[in-house]
């Protein structure tokens, strides 16, 4: 039976290379000279730290700039709400998503199934597997999945005749 994988991955590394390219960017920008802005990643979470909101937005944009340069969608980043830090800085964590939870999974089986295309969707852990009879049947599975407004990246691979 032919089928087809839904995820949702990122690459870490091309993450941490844009956080290191926003680390350079910071030391050399005029409007960043003493300041004690700072971007980096533990686990799955980014955190920032600006001296005020105005440089914090300025750290969003870089962030955006950097992961669509290293070609990681924005739509993986859930930015949490600013908190106030020591010394009269500004703290924002950021949640890298990663694969499917339990919401969305099911958001994705009822718009093909509302489709009443002849394939099958299975949630297996953070993945979706879909399964059909024909070829033509998955991709336009497929073509669903894209009509669909979702602000996290998903990825079909694992294409298997």
């Amino acid at each position: 039976m032919p089928s087809f994988d839904v995820v949702s991955r990122l690459d870490l590394a091309e993450v941490d290379n844009a956080i290191a390219g926003i680390g350079r960017e910071i030391t050399t920008r005029f409007d960043f000279k003493g300041s004690s802005c700072s971007v980096e990643r533990k686990e799955s979470e980014i955190l920032l730290v600006a001296d005020d909101d105005l440089k914090l937005k300025q750290v969003h944009e870089l962030l955006k700039v950097h992961l669509t340069r290293r070609k990681v969608e924005p739509g993986a980043l859930d930015f949490k709400s600013p908190e106030k830090a020591a010394g009269n800085t500004v703290r924002q964590s950021i949640v890298l998503r990663q694969g499917i939870d339990a919401d969305l999974a099911r958001r994705l089986v009822r718009q093909i199934k509302d489709s009443k295309l002849k394939v099958q969707a299975a949630v297996q852990g953070g993945e979706l597997r879909i399964t059909g009879k024909k070829r033509d049947d998955l991709q336009a599975a497929i073509t669903v999945l894209r009509t669909l407004k979702i602000e996290q990246p998903l990825q079909y691979v694992n294409f298997r005749d």
